[in-house]
């Protein structure tokens, strides 16, 4: 399988053909063979708290105290968050938190790290 690119996304090395698309069972990210590594289509802009544009792999802290639905333990204040992945929405970034699992956050409470 040394012809299976990795993921323009993530560089995850376990992708798949589903016949002429690709797709990255980490990220969820789907392309075709010619495709450039930053899709044309991507004009989504996510700014954080403070206004600096945040990126696909950046790491962010949170500002403040953050109730987690479906929980009764709080996101507190300084908390990093490594690895973000930008979608589109409310909840605009998507994350793994360590002692919580895969969180949806609002760009407005964190800060670039």
């Amino acid at each position: 399988m040394s012809d299976t690119p990795a993921c323009p996304k993530c560089a995850c090395d376990y992708c798949y053909s589903d016949g002429a698309q690709w797709n990255c069972p980490e990220c969820g990210h789907e392309w075709t063979n010619g495709e450039a590594s930053g899709a044309a289509g991507d004009d989504l802009i996510v700014k954080d708290a403070h206004g600096t544009v945040l990126n696909e792999g950046d790491s962010v802290t949170i500002i403040k105290d953050l109730k987690v639905k479906g929980s009764s333990q709080t996101l507190k204040v300084g908390t990093k968050v490594k690895n973000i992945r930008l979608v589109e929405g409310d909840h605009n970034i998507d994350c793994k938190i360590e002692g919580f699992g895969a969180m949806k956050l609002k760009s407005e409470f964190v800060k670039k790290a």
